[in-house]
């Protein structure tokens, strides 16, 4: 079973967001997302600035088995993008919660947070898809 943690909220296309308590947030990809997508070889990373609305197409993660597009979760402007990502993709597969995140975000709706998947409804998705 993939590593779910607690203190995050996700998607049911495995984005993960993590509540930095400041107004703004940390986006990645779940474990359980890295272990399907298999070797990480590229992640096309969105420029810092850019404003995302929920459910917005902002980046590409490809692998030795597929290409599969990251979906913003919440709406706002991209602070920081995870740079390290240009040369290390692997830190994906490595550490998907710590050094693999992908963006952090400037919130335009903190509350947009609390519409997203805890970590039990997350893991019952992630359940249902291994059956």
């Amino acid at each position: 079973m993939s590593s779910i943690p607690s203190n995050l909220r996700y998607t049911d296309s495995h984005e993960w967001v993590l509540d930095n308590g400041d107004g703004t947030a940390t986006l990645g990809v779940t474990d359980h997302a890295q272990e399907a997508l298999g070797d990480v070889v590229f992640v096309e990373l969105p420029d810092a600035g850019r404003e995302l609305e929920t459910g917005e197409e902002f980046g590409v993660i490809e692998s030795v088995k597929a290409a599969s597009d990251l979906y913003s979760p919440i709406s706002g402007e991209i602070l920081e993008v995870n740079e390290s990502l240009e040369d290390t993709p692997e830190a994906i597969n490595e550490s998907p919660y710590q050094d693999g995140w992908i963006v952090k975000v400037k919130l335009t709706d903190s509350d947009q947070l609390g519409s997203l998947l805890d970590a039990d409804a997350y893991t019952r998705i992630v359940e249902a898809e291994q059956d």
